[in-house]
């Protein structure tokens, strides 16, 4: 199962399987992909834009990336399943909140989560309010292009610029401190 479960994610596993155990929602155990802890920050002219990714939601609706363009996207690659997953969703759903009125837009990708009701209570357990692209082959994450900051662990956070553009990438769970010091200088950047 782990080795067919990171053979599906794709070429996003660049980072390859921890070998670590991590308890999924589900009560069995999953590996998680580990990332290399890095924040990467972008200089304004050297960013490169992201793929346009469309789909549905956990919620079954309708969901495209280039319907926010104008706004600061934070694009969180998450699952169920993944205990830092689950360690970083207070800190994300509270400064989504905090950030909405200021032209944020959070948008999860959910990722290896093959039942949704895993992702929905997920969502309800940790007070999600933003949308989720639903993706449990790990396709979409697959559609950013080599050499670009492409979210490679689970979870990974890109946060785009208000042109579309990948402006910061953690492959790492985030505090608050974190994720709000890497958007503060992008919504300054009106």
């Amino acid at each position: 199962m782990p080795l067919a479960a990171c053979a599906a994610a794709g070429a996003l596993l660049l980072t390859g399987c921890s070998g670590q155990e991590k308890t999924g929602s589900s009560g069995g155990d999953t590996k998680f992909v580990q990332g290399t802890g890095q924040i990467t920050k972008v200089p304004a002219g050297e960013r490169k834009s992201a793929p346009e990714l469309t789909g549905t939601s956990v919620e079954g609706k309708k969901l495209k990336l280039s319907d926010y363009r104008g706004k600061v996207v934070v694009l969180n690659v998450w699952g169920s399943w993944c205990s830092p997953c689950r360690a970083e969703a207070p800190n994300l759903a509270k400064v989504a909140r905090d950030t909405e009125d200021k032209g944020v837009q959070f948008i999860g990708i959910n990722t290896r989560d093959l039942d949704k009701a895993n992702a929905k209570a997920f969502e309800r357990n940790y007070e999600i309010d933003y949308p989720s692209f639903y993706d449990p082959n790990g396709r979409l994450i697959l559609k950013f292009p080599k050499n670009t900051l492409s979210p490679q662990a689970i979870p990974s956070t890109v946060v785009l610029d208000r042109d579309g553009k990948i402006a910061v990438r953690a492959l790492k769970e985030l505090s608050e401190k974190e994720l709000r010091s890497a958007l503060d200088p992008l919504i300054a950047a009106k």
